[in-house]
């Protein structure tokens, strides 16, 4: 989620249905207490909860 991934990519990188994926997702959202990816990225990074180099990520353009 943190690369920004959907949930399918993120399905087929774990070996889960996209159905699951979307639940733990949903989860996640959850715990964090917030209603959006974009919302739970800020989060995250304000936690420090991205892995080292997650944000090294670049977008073509």
């Amino acid at each position: 989620m943190a690369a920004g991934h959907t949930n399918r990519r993120i399905a087929e990188e774990l070996f889960i249905s996209p159905k699951t994926a979307s639940v733990h997702v949903s989860h996640i959202l959850a715990k964090l207490g917030v209603s959006g990816r974009g919302e739970a990225a800020a989060v995250a990074h304000r936690l420090g909860l991205f892995p080292a180099g997650a944000g090294n990520r670049q977008v073509a353009g």
